[in-house]
C-alpha cells in the first residue's frame, strides 16, 4: 500500500473513533455508561430494544450488552415488552421510572445533536453516513475475497 493510501485509512480510521469518543464523553459527563447510553439511543429510535438489535447495530458483544440491559432491569429502568419480543428474542421497553430517568439524558442528547446538525448541515451529515455505509460495504466485500 502506498503512504497517501495508508494516510488516508489511518485517519479515516481514527475519525470514527474520535466521533464515537464524543458520544463516550458525552456519556461520562452524564454518568451513565456508554453502553447505557447505546440502549437509550436504541430505545429513543424504535420505543424498544432487544440484545441483538443493539449488538448488530453497534457491533457490541452479547455478553457485555447482556449485562447492561440487566442492571437496568435491576434499577427497575426496564421491563419485558410482550408486545415487540419475538420467540427466542426478548424485547425491552422503559419503565415508568426508566421514562423518568431517560428523560433528561435523551433531551440533553437531542441538543447535543440538533447543536452539530446546526453546525454541518442535515446534508452533510446525510453525505457522510452515504459515504461511510458504502467505504463499510467495500472493505467488507474486500474482507470477504482475502486470501
Amino acid at each position: 500500500m502506498d503512504s497517501q493510501t495508508l494516510k488516508l485509512f489511518n485517519e479515516l480510521n481514527r475519525a470514527m473513533i474520535k466521533c464515537r469518543g464524543a458520544y463516550s464523553e458525552w456519556s461520562k459527563k452524564h454518568n451513565i455508561s456508554y453502553n447505557e447510553m447505546l440502549v437509550l439511543y436504541t430505545l429513543r429510535e424504535f420505543g424498544f430494544c432487544t440484545q441483538k438489535q443493539i449488538c448488530d447495530s453497534y457491533m457490541i458483544p452479547r455478553q457485555t450488552i447482556n449485562h447492561t440491559i440487566s442492571l437496568m432491569r435491576s434499577n427497575e429502568l426496564l421491563e419485558l415488552s410482550s408486545d415487540y419480543s419475538r420467540g427466542r428474542e426478548k424485547a425491552f421497553v422503559l419503565t415508568e421510572k426508566g421514562k423518568l430517568y431517560a428523560e433528561p439524558l435523551l433531551n440533553s442528547l437531542n441538543k447535543l445533536e440538533e447543536k452539530t446538525v446546526e453546525s454541518i448541515s442535515e446534508n452533510k451529515i446525510s453525505t457522510m453516513t452515504k459515504l461511510v455505509l458504502e467505504f463499510d460495504n467495500a472493505l467488507g466485500l474486500s474482507l470477504n475475497e482475502e486470501v
